[in-house]
Order: C-alpha cells, then sequence, then structure tokens
C-alpha cells in the first residue's frame, strides 16, 4: 500500500473520533473527556524545569540525545521503584510514548509483520502500527471484567508475530494484571518463540505504573520476562501531556540487547528525532522523584463512583490510572454522551475505543468539574430510565 493510501486508512480510521468532537458544544463547564490537567501545574514540577532551563554551560542547550544523568536516574528509579535491573546505557529517552512506541515497532518489526494488541485499547496502538507498516492483531480483553485471556493471546500469535502490546494499569479499564497472570503470559510467550522460532517481544506500555490506589502493588509485566521493552511517560504522573518527557528501558536480561540498543537510537532518528528536549532531559533526575498526588485521585475517584453507583450506573472502580469505565445506561454511548456534553459533561464514548455500551470519565478533572458533573450524571440515567436518549 503506497504510504499516502497508508496515511489516508488512518485518518479514516481515526474521523468517528474527529466527528464526535466536532459534534460538542464550545463550552465545557465539565469536562472528563482526556487526561489534560484542569488545576496548576505542582510547583515542584515548575521548579524542577526553571531549574533545568538555567543556561549553566554552553551545552545546556545542545543536540541531546539521551541524557547520561537522565538515564542513570532512570534505571535507579526503575530499581528501587519496581525490582528491575536496568543498565543506563539501556535507557532512551523519548518525546512521551507516541514516540516510544514508534520507535521501538521499527526497531524490532520489518514491514507485514504483526503486533497483538488488546482491545479496549489506547486509541493509538493500531494507527501507530499502521503507520509502520505492519498489522494489528486485536485480542478483546474479556468482556464485562476486562481481565486478560492469555489462551485467546496465545492462540492470536502466529509466525509473523513480532510483538505483544501490554497495558498495565489497563486504560480505559484501571484494571492491574495480576503477577500470576503475568507470569502465565511470559510463559505463552517463550512457548511461541519456541514454537515459530523468532522472538516475540513484549511492549510493555506502563504509562500509569505509579497510579495505583488502595495501596496495591503494581506487578511490571517486564520482571516476568526479559524480552521486553518498557515504556513510560512523566506525563500521566506529573499531569503534563503537553510536556513532552518519556523514556524506553530494556531489562539487563534483554537478548541481543547491544544489538537493540543500537537500533533503537537509529529508528528516534529516522522517526523524527524522537528524543526529548535537552532541557526536560536535564530536569529528569529532580522529576524522578516526584509522585503523584495519589490521595487526590483517589478521593475524587471514590467520591465520584460511590455518587455513579448510587444513581444506578454499572461501573468498574479502577485499581489504577485516572480513568473509570462506566457501562452506558443505553446500547448507544456516543448518543449519551452526546446528551451528557448538551447538558455541561463532556465524556469519552465507548465506541471510539473498541468499548462500545461504555463511556470512559477522567478523574483528572477539578472538584468544580465534579460537583457540577454529579447531578446532571443523575438526570441523564433517570431520562435513560423513561426511555430518552
Amino acid at each position: 500500500m503506497p504510504v499516502g493510501e497508508r496515511l489516508r486508512a488512518i485518518a479514516r480510521s481515526l474521523e468517528p473520533f474527529s466527528a464526535f468532537y466536532r459534534s460538542l458544544p464550545p463550552t465545557r463547564p465539565a469536562d472528563f473527556l482526556f487526561g489534560n490537567p484542569h488545576e496548576p501545574a505542582p510547583a515542584a514540577y515548575v521548579e524542577a524545569l526553571r531549574a533545568a532551563a538555567e543556561p549553566v554551560d554552553p551545552a545546556r542547550y545542545a543536540y541531546t540525545m539521551t541524557l547520561a544523568a537522565a538515564a542513570s536516574a532512570i534505571a535507579t528509579g526503575l530499581r528501587g521503584r519496581i525490582g528491575l535491573a536496568v543498565h543506563p546505557e539501556d535507557v532512551t529517552i523519548t518525546n512521551g510514548n507516541f514516540a516510544g512506541l514508534a520507535a521501538v515497532l521499527r526497531t524490532i518489526a520489518d514491514p507485514g509483520d504483526s503486533i497483538v494488541y488488546l482491545s479496549p485499547p489506547w486509541f493509538f496502538y493500531e494507527p501507530l502500527i499502521l503507520a509502520a507498516g505492519l498489522r494489528p492483531i486485536r485480542v478483546a480483553l474479556t468482556l464485562g471484567t476486562f481481565e486478560l485471556d492469555v489462551d485467546a493471546i496465545a492462540a492470536a500469535i502466529g509466525p509473523d508475530t513480532c510483538a505483544v502490546i501490554l497495558n498495565s494499569p489497563h486504560n480505559p479499564s484501571g484494571r492491574i494484571v495480576d503477577a500470576r497472570t503475568l507470569d502465565d503470559l511470559a510463559a505463552a510467550l517463550t512457548d511461541a518463540s519456541e514454537r515459530y522460532g523468532r522472538l516475540v517481544y513484549l511492549i510493555s506500555d506502563e504509562a500509569y505504573q505509579r497510579i495505583v490506589f488502595d495501596g496495591r502493588v503494581f506487578a511490571s509485566p517486564v520482571t516476568r520476562y526479559p524480552s521486553s521493552f518498557l515504556l513510560y511517560t512523566y506525563a500521566k504522573t506529573l499531569l503534563s501531556p503537553g510536556s513532552r518527557l518519556g523514556y524506553v528501558a530494556m531489562p539487563a536480561a534483554m537478548p541481543e540487547r547491544d544489538e537493540l540498543r543500537e537500533a533503537l537510537v537509529l529508528a528516534q532518528l529516522l522517526t523524527g528525532w524522537a528524543f526529548a528536549s535537552s532541557i526536560l532531559q536535564h530536569a529528569v533526575p529532580h522529576l524522578e522523584g516526584l509522585d503523584p498526588d495519589l490521595a487526590s485521585l483517589q478521593a475524587r475517584r471514590d467520591h465520584l463512583c460511590d455518587a455513579l453507583l448510587r444513581q444506578g450506573y454499572e461501573l468498574l472502580v479502577p485499581e489504577g490510572t485516572f480513568y473509570v469505565l462506566v457501562r452506558s445506561p443505553i446500547p448507544d454511548d456516543r448518543a449519551f454522551a452526546q446528551a451528557l456534553a448538551a447538558d455541561g459533561v463532556w465524556v469519552l464514548p465507548g465506541a471510539l475505543f473498541e468499548a462500545p455500551g461504555w463511556f470512559r470519565i477522567s478523574l483528572t478533572a477539578n472538584e468544580a468539574m465534579v460537583d457540577h458533573a454529579i447531578p446532571r450524571f443523575a438526570r441523564a440515567i433517570e431520562r435513560a430510565a423513561r426511555g430518552g436518549a
């Protein structure tokens, strides 16, 4: 398929999302659509960027691929937080997970290879796979509970499968894959690699690894399966999606990591200089020590989920992430989302991320938005019960 035609196909796949966004009213008193911040950035985050921007030496604003001090801080942080042994030279800093995933796909796959991803997904997995000239293979999570189906993943892997993308904690459901299931997945990937005579990699999207509720312990898939790439973005932890900063890390046990390291750097260059800006990289040693305000996020989760449950909604109380997945009280989740939008509450309909019949709420909305929305959620489900939209 010519590149132009491929990109047009990707644009067509995203058109329902664009059409829904264009249909929304111009005012958004309660915006639960995306993970955008609706409160000022934390003072410690701003101070770290301010300090990093000081031109203390001529190289501060020079070309920067991956800053050694930043990579060392990340490797130390991974060892302390999730018990993963990573050499600093096996960390490459990216301008967010968009770039990280694009670079990894170009590093490990050839055109025509297939990539398995789990549905419902982050809605850019499939476009990024297609953009790399690869074939997306969709595997559904278990209906209603959104848990990992290892047997279904194993059945989807074929001789041309290069990798499986796993997102835990999972956007949009908030589920965290437990350690036993991760062990089963590692066994299935090992078996498939041996059966087809090629390594099936695991791409572990851990954007929300630090946003875990109720005292749970997050188990990283990378600690279970050494042939893995860990993708991380600071955008979620620090509620700063406009500051494009993340990384790709390979565990010390990754096979052929020297060759992969060189290929990954080349892929970042050819993706369009997919490294983070020098200023952001100089801030990483400070940002690594900053944690999200879990107490506030969890309190907001509890407040909103309790209200929705009392009103009669069916939902998943998230174990992690800052999203709540709610079943639409009418089959047409887009119509229900548009009815909410007309009443000043913006949510993301599940049909746009392969979860028809559901909608997603982002907990990054502020308290005033939550208070504004709760009575309107009540009115919406009452209208639905009477047979209205």
